[in-house]
């Protein structure tokens, strides 16, 4: 075999190698998603709807969300894209109270306040 065929059976099982490595990676995502979707959790839909997880009918792929309190709506299963996880509040006051304010450049606003002029149109004189 020449070498150019070697290079592309190489490139093409390299493909395929990842090919399955992403397939299995996203097939463990969804699996773990799925475990954290139970009724109490915030919830994000595909189309950016968040709310509270409050029914997951697994036999008619149908979540039930809470949107409001009161108000509910009824997405596929598989619109919920991912489950809201609190993220810890971090306290940044104390860092930002040792800095140094810097002061913002003033604007002059002088000639903001006044008309601005119009061009001068002049005549060109006919010959």
């Amino acid at each position: 075999m020449d070498p150019l065929t070697i290079v592309m059976l190489g490139i093409l099982g390299l493909l395929v190698f990842f090919m399955f490595r992403n397939s299995r990676k996203r097939k463990q995502e969804m699996e773990e998603l799925q475990l954290k979707m139970v009724p109490g959790a915030e919830v994000m839909t595909n189309f950016g709807l968040f709310g509270t997880l409050v029914d997951l009918d697994e036999e008619n792929n149908v979540a039930t969300i809470e949107t409001s309190p009161g108000s509910t709506v009824r997405v596929h299963r598989q619109t919920l894209a991912r489950v809201i996880e609190d993220e810890p509040v971090v306290d940044d006051a104390a860092d930002t109270a040792d800095a140094p304010v810097e002061e913002a450049p003033q604007l002059n606003t002088s000639s903001l306040d006044a008309p601005a002029e119009k061009p001068k149109r002049t005549k060109k004189s006919e010959s």
